[in-house]
């Protein structure tokens, strides 16, 4: 009799442990949409964005479709000092330079996509729609750039929270963060 006891208890925790010992599930990756097919294209080359590497080398180019083009004049920011717990909004317009006052820090701000997709060697909007908006940044503090990282010509915020951490620009006393875009 004691066997069997031995037995079932040895089988009891062999079942215990592979029993909680369950393979951990891995979320689904979201496949890219598919680019549109005879899209108006403005090129412009830049290393893969922040937190993103090429598949197949070489550099990403910004393709921003015809339809989206001309339609966003600016973008809203909110910019906030770690030291002093203030936020404040800004509004800066695409494609232009703007310092953060009481600080040594300029913003370039680069195109706008309101539905940011990376199909292959492209980034661009898969719509004209705020689907996934997101504007392309570059930080300097004097000479040095300090986002993205060196090497890389556009880092990338989204508007989104669930996206807004996703590859955050990081500084010791300020945050910034897309709040929306301005329509023309």
């Amino acid at each position: 009799m004691n066997k069997k006891i031995v037995i079932a208890v040895m089988l009891s925790l062999a079942l215990i442990y592979f029993g909680g010992c369950k393979k951990k599930e891995q979320q689904p990756v979201p496949k890219a949409a598919a680019m549109p097919q005879g899209m108006g294209v403005l090129p412009q080359e830049q290393e893969a964005p922040q937190g993103h590497q090429m598949m197949s080398g070489g550099k990403l180019e910004i393709v921003v479709p015809a339809g989206v083009k001309g339609k966003w004049d600016s973008v809203k920011f909110i910019i906030e000092n770690k030291e002093t717990k203030k936020a404040e909004e800004y509004t800066i317009k695409l494609n232009s330079e703007w310092k953060i006052p009481g600080s040594n820090l300029i913003v370039t701000v680069g195109e706008f996509l309101p539905d940011f997709i990376m199909d292959g060697s492209k980034i661009t909007s898969g719509s004209g729609e705020l689907n996934n908006p997101a504007v392309a940044i570059k930080v300097t503090d004097g000479d040095k750039q300090i986002f993205p990282a060196q090497g890389k010509q556009w880092g990338w915020l989204w508007s989104r929270k669930e996206l807004q951490s996703a590859h955050p620009f990081e500084h010791s006393r300020f945050n910034i963060m897309m709040k929306e875009p301005v329509k023309k």
